[in-house]
């Protein structure tokens, strides 16, 4: 029997962010195991936390979709290095932690029930070309002089962010997962009025895994940031909100600090217990 955790993250609510499943001590689980649990557990992303391999690691994270394992993701580095505390797990420094996982190692601040992280280096980034642009376009169901900018924003997941002109414009989007084809994951960003409690809008569609819009997601948000913030479209810190249209209350906290982006969020531990494997 292994320990088990359900973490909603990017919320100080219970069943109002992004939840995911994280499965402790796993060393011992196959890449089958894992793949076959986070397709029973049928949420965006299931994490496996492991003896790390780096010693500057304080853990090392395993992190599945229901459809394949990605090197990094926002909301399950979050969620698992919340888990990873609740369950006694104490850190080589006070008020940091350092995950270890596919990316590489990845560096978290604590500060009570919010947890975040520095943002990764982006595996690609700059302009999109304009088929791609063409693409996605269609494929979230708007004309492509509606974008007022997009870039690659992978960081993992394979990300391409597209800016529209206003927060209304990216919640009354209607997009339709048959129309993405070969298109890559896409996330949408648009400004709210200036003065309000948060600064952006934000929506995340991957046509390829089971859910096909995530509800809040770190890694999105993280790229967006790097994109937004270096290109002076953003200011060095703000909130954004996603999950609006799924009915959930998704806040993510934006910071550049110390030569960084930190993406935090709350936590709220939501299901704790132990699974057979």
């Amino acid at each position: 029997m292994l320990s088990f955790t359900q973490v909603d993250v990017f919320t100080d609510e219970l069943l109002a962010g992004n939840p995911v499943a994280v499965v402790h001590g796993a060393d011992e689980l196959s890449t089958e195991q894992m793949a076959a649990f986070a397709r029973w557990t049928n949420l965006s992303e299931t994490t496996f936390l492991l003896s790390p391999t780096d010693p500057a690691a304080d853990y090392r994270l395993r992190i599945f979709t229901t459809a394949r394992e990605l090197p990094f993701a926002g909301h399950p580095t979050i969620g698992s290095a919340r888990a990873w505390l609740a369950a006694g797990g104490t850190p080589k420094t006070d008020g940091r932690l350092v995950q270890e996982c596919g990316a590489g190692l990845v560096p978290l601040r604590r500060n009570g029930n919010r947890l975040a992280f520095a943002a990764p280096p982006l595996l690609r980034g700059g302009p999109v070309e304009p088929a791609t642009a063409a693409a996605v376009a269609a494929s979230i169901g708007v004309e492509p002089a509606e974008i007022v900018d997009a870039q690659w924003a992978d960081n993992g997941p394979g990300w391409v962010a597209v800016l529209l002109a206003d927060a209304e414009a990216v919640l009354n989007l209607t997009p339709d997962p048959a129309a993405f084809g070969e298109c890559p994951a896409v996330g949408v960003v648009g400004p709210y009025p200036a003065g309000g409690d948060v600064a952006y809008e934000v929506r995340a569609f991957v046509a390829f895994d089971a859910m096909f819009e995530d509800p809040v997601t770190g890694s999105l948000n993280a790229a967006i940031a790097q994109w937004l913030i270096t290109a002076g479209r953003a200011p060095s810190a703000y909130t954004a909100s996603q999950g609006t249209k799924l009915h959930r209350r998704g806040r993510v906290h934006v910071e550049q600090a110390d030569g960084e982006i930190w993406i935090g969020g709350d936590t709220v531990l939501g299901i704790t217990g132990t699974v057979d494997l």
